[in-house]
């Protein structure tokens, strides 16, 4: 995952959509540009979606018109350089036991030209962001791991990991809401379920958001389980 060019661009998409695209690659780069972008980008559509390249505008017809949505995204593209920014300061910061005892962390972590002990050194000690939510409901992106985490996805899917597990490539992370298919390889297990169907607020994590895994046994996840956020924790960082 190298560092791409932005490039910002402002496309149409669909009946009631902009998007602002900043690279035809993912990297932390451009994901930066979209954080710093959609913290900004408030009030120019009814919603604003980021991804890990680019951030949706979805705008509602009847209260105003593409051109409005493009020209205030262009104006606040004018504004600034949008090349080699850092994030925002996130406004929340959660932590999420984990066990790090994933089916195929040892190969994870081989990948990576580490032992499992660096692995899981390493994982504990990123403070990571909420890239994008999306593929499920509520499920999180995230990112970024150290340039060595850059490793491909498998050849072959797993049929399937349980919903909790915590897979990794191409320097991020991904916690699954449900049992699932994945091409990414399964380092832990999480009893924090990023979506809560029946919640007034269903999506428990926001982009943007700051995360930390913290270690625990496979006795205490279990203990978890019953718990309603699986013993995560939140605080505002603000």
């Amino acid at each position: 995952m190298d560092g791409a060019e932005i490039t910002p661009e402002v496309l149409p998409l669909g009946q009631d959509g902009v998007l602002v695209r900043f690279a035809r690659a993912v990297s932390p780069q451009a994901s930066a540009a979209v954080a710093r972008f959609a913290a900004e980008a408030e009030g120019l559509a009814e919603e604003v979606a980021p991804a890990l390249a680019s951030v949706l505008l979805r705008f509602d017809p009847g209260k105003r018109t593409r051109a409005e949505v493009v020209a205030g995204a262009e104006a606040l593209l004018a504004a600034q350089d949008w090349g080699g920014l850092d994030d925002p300061p996130p406004r929340r910061l959660w932590r999420v036991p984990v066990a790090l005892d994933g089916p195929q962390l040892a190969e994870a972590a081989e990948l990576a030209g580490l032992t499992e002990a660096e692995a899981r050194a390493e994982l504990l000690a990123a403070e990571l962001r909420v890239r994008a939510i999306g593929f499920a409901p509520g499920m999180p992106y995230l990112g970024y791991l150290p340039e060595h985490w850059n490793i491909a996805r498998q050849r072959d899917l797993t049929p399937k990991v349980p919903a909790g597990a915590l897979v990794v490539a191409v320097r991020q992370l991904v916690l699954f809401p449900t049992d699932t298919v994945t091409g990414w390889r399964m380092v832990g297990r999480c009893a924090f379920r990023p979506f809560r169907r029946e919640a007034e607020a269903p999506f428990v994590l926001s982009p943007g958001d700051a995360l930390r895994f913290e270690a625990v046994t496979a006795g205490e996840l279990e203990a978890l389980e019953g718990e309603p956020l699986g013993g995560a924790t939140c605080e505002d960082a603000a």
